[in-house]
């Protein structure tokens, strides 16, 4: 459920405050990681009094201790069985030198049990924790209660919430992107900067068509690995009607970018797929790229790297594949409702009844023989979040918007990868995107994500974020 997460934990205590709470608390709330399958890095009761943090020497032993797992630890939780001692929590934190998220967690106390061997303070003591780590620049997450107990369904809610940010930091921040191609010449739309992704830890490896398509020519047609990926291929979606000769090509294809991939350690790519690879190699390359994103591997089209790296986002915090589309047509006089449509490379698993054709538009330019391997359908009703990454090299920033909606089941006659979305206030929406130059493509996933890609692009990665009608 939370995707192999690893949290370091920190349990405040406070001498005058009852110990045996932060004792029990300890206990509880590793139960409850171990229960939803998260993995705790903490202090033991050997290293420290209860395995807590309060002075100094806790600070010390708690900061060496994430060091020796600063490759695994995506981010630390805080947790307050008792006022806690906000300087310990702090310097822990400070000293480990972790640039991770964190979430601070404060039990409530009990009305009934307000006497002195019993009563927590932790209400009060979450004011000061986060009073430090303020001071201390260290940005922190908060639960939806002010105090919540470990054990509730509300505290699970904000643990999940809470390690889908951290799988979105962590993997941004080491994220490896690459670019097959040129930018279609076309499409000044997706321009970017690398050195502006680089300082957010996200790296660009390019590779040219010539060079793809040089190492496609060196694969036998008789290569078993071939085999293996026609078959891949003919069941992923229907094919029938597609010639041999294509899907031989497309499985060449494939084969050639994953392996480039691999190679370079990519955790997802944007292919020039227009119109050099149908005039000089034969196919469209969106039913391989489908493939790619349905094994969650985004790829997007057009090189629109910033596009794909909004793909990424939204696949890392639900798990699920994602797509990039265009804002493409009104639906009627609906100001609240789009058609979203691509030609496409959409994943099959947003797809209804999904079929791979010749790409219509393209071949009226370079013939139907050459456009093979689009991978079409509509997608099915349900809720989606959209995001949209990009660079203003002027300004030396990186902005995003976000925001949900859902796709519905209205009538919709027209062709490629298509869907009708409703989203509350779209014309706002709208106006915000032309207004600030950002480009017509946007990733979509079908899940519900905004609040999480909030929290990670804003607080964490310190990007200029506009959240379209927050819940």
């Amino acid at each position: 459920m939370y995707k192999n997460v690893t949290l370091g934990v920190i349990i405040g205590n406070r001498g005058f405050f009852p110990d045996h709470l932060a004792d029990e608390g300890r206990k509880e709330i590793l139960k409850v990681l171990a229960d939803d399958g998260i993995e705790a890095i903490a202090l033991t009761s050997e290293d420290t009094k209860f395995g807590t943090v309060e002075t100094l020497e806790d600070s010390i032993k708690c900061a060496e201790l994430f060091k020796r797992n600063r490759d695994k630890i995506q981010g630390i939780l805080i947790s307050l069985p008792n006022f806690g001692d906000e300087r310990g929590i702090a310097n822990a934190i400070k000293m480990s030198g972790l640039d991770v998220p964190v979430l601070v967690q404060a039990y409530p106390d009990e009305t009934g049990r307000m006497d002195l061997a019993n009563r927590r303070d932790s209400f009060c003591g979450k004011m000061s924790a986060c009073n430090n780590l303020k001071q201390y620049g260290i940005k922190y997450s908060l639960t939806k209660l002010h105090t919540v107990s470990p054990s509730s369904e509300d505290f699970r809610e904000d643990l999940y919430w809470f390690s889908s940010v951290c799988k979105v930091v962590d993997g941004l921040k080491n994220a490896r992107i690459g670019a097959i191609g040129a930018r279609p010449a076309a499409f000044n739309t997706v321009r970017f900067s690398e050195k502006l992704l680089q300082a957010s830890g996200i790296t660009v490896e390019t590779i040219d068509l010539s060079e793809i398509f040089g190492r496609t020519e060196k694969i036998k047609d008789d290569d078993p690995s071939i085999k293996a990926r026609l078959d891949r291929l003919n069941s992923y979606v229907d094919t029938e009607g597609v010639p041999s000769e294509a899907l031989l090509k497309m499985a060449k294809l494939s084969l050639v970018i994953e392996r480039w991939m691999q190679e370079n350690r990519l955790t997802a790519s944007a292919v020039q797929c227009w119109t050099s690879m149908e005039e000089y190699y034969g196919v469209v390359p969106c039913a391989v790229m489908s493939m790619m994103s349905e094994n969650l591997m985004p790829c997007g089209c057009e090189v629109d790297i910033c596009g794909v790296i909004g793909m990424y986002a939204l696949q890392l915090a639900s798990g699920l594949p994602s797509a990039l589309v265009d804002w493409n047509n009104n639906y009627g006089s609906d100001p609240n409702k789009a058609v979203v449509f691509h030609c496409s490379n959409w994943p099959k698993s947003m797809l209804d009844k999904p079929k791979m054709v010749y790409q219509d538009i393209i071949a009226g330019t370079v013939g139907a023989e050459n456009a093979y391997g689009a991978c079409v359908g509509r997608i099915a009703p349900g809720p989606m979040t959209f995001a949209r990454i990009s660079t203003n090299d002027v300004e030396g920033s990186i902005l995003a918007y976000i925001g949900e909606g859902e796709f519905t089941d209205d009538p919709l006659d027209t062709f490629g990868g298509r869907g009708v979305v409703k989203i509350e206030e779209m014309q706002d929406l709208l106006c915000f995107i032309c207004e600030n130059g950002f480009e017509h493509h946007v990733a979509i996933n079908k899940s519900s994500q905004a609040d999480v890609l909030y929290e990670a692009f804003d607080k964490y990665l310190g990007w200029d974020v506009y959240y379209h009608n927050p819940k």
